[in-house]
């Protein structure tokens, strides 16, 4: 999911709101979604995957294709259109038709950029009834109040 905000705000200040917005989808949905950064831990639930809100991370631009034998192509859908929508279809073949007939969702994306006010509120309210940070990537220096980044099936067991 791609979401513009308004750029009011450093990368840790977006991460911590995306954790936030994360942390709230866990409690809604807990039997679908997931904040567990070690994939043993997830089972078959989705993870919301905070780490892309860090600094130096890229995602797929619009209109991408894939490197896989079927080709398919980052395709932005309207949320009406998200509930049916089978991102096998959207491949080099059938985008240009879907762009001739349906338009171009991704053609006013910056348009009205959201706040993420509420949810660093919402971060503020996680640190204040004792959640903390999350795992940074590993490619990332140890980070102030980040638990161990050790996959608990290896982690040493306190004695």
């Amino acid at each position: 999911m791609y979401a513009p905000i308004t750029p009011d705000h450093e990368f840790l200040d977006v991460r911590h709101a995306v954790i936030a917005a994360a942390r709230e989808l866990e409690r809604r949905m807990p039997d679908r979604v997931t904040t567990a950064w070690w994939k043993e831990e997830r089972g078959q639930n989705i993870f919301v995957d905070f780490n892309q809100a860090n600094r130096d991370r890229t995602i797929a631009g619009a209109y991408s294709p894939r490197a896989l034998p079927h080709a398919p192509v980052s395709t932005p859908l309207r949320w009406d259109e998200l509930e049916k929508a089978d991102p096998r279809e959207f491949t080099i073949l059938t985008v240009p038709e879907r762009l001739r007939t349906v338009g171009d969702p991704w053609a006013d994306m910056g348009a009205k950029p959201g706040s993420i006010e509420v949810l660093l509120q919402w971060w503020q309210r996680d640190l204040d009834s004792g959640l903390g940070e999350l795992p940074f990537p590993p490619d990332y220096p140890k980070m102030p109040g980040e638990p161990m980044r050790v996959q608990p099936s290896r982690a040493r067991k306190a004695e």
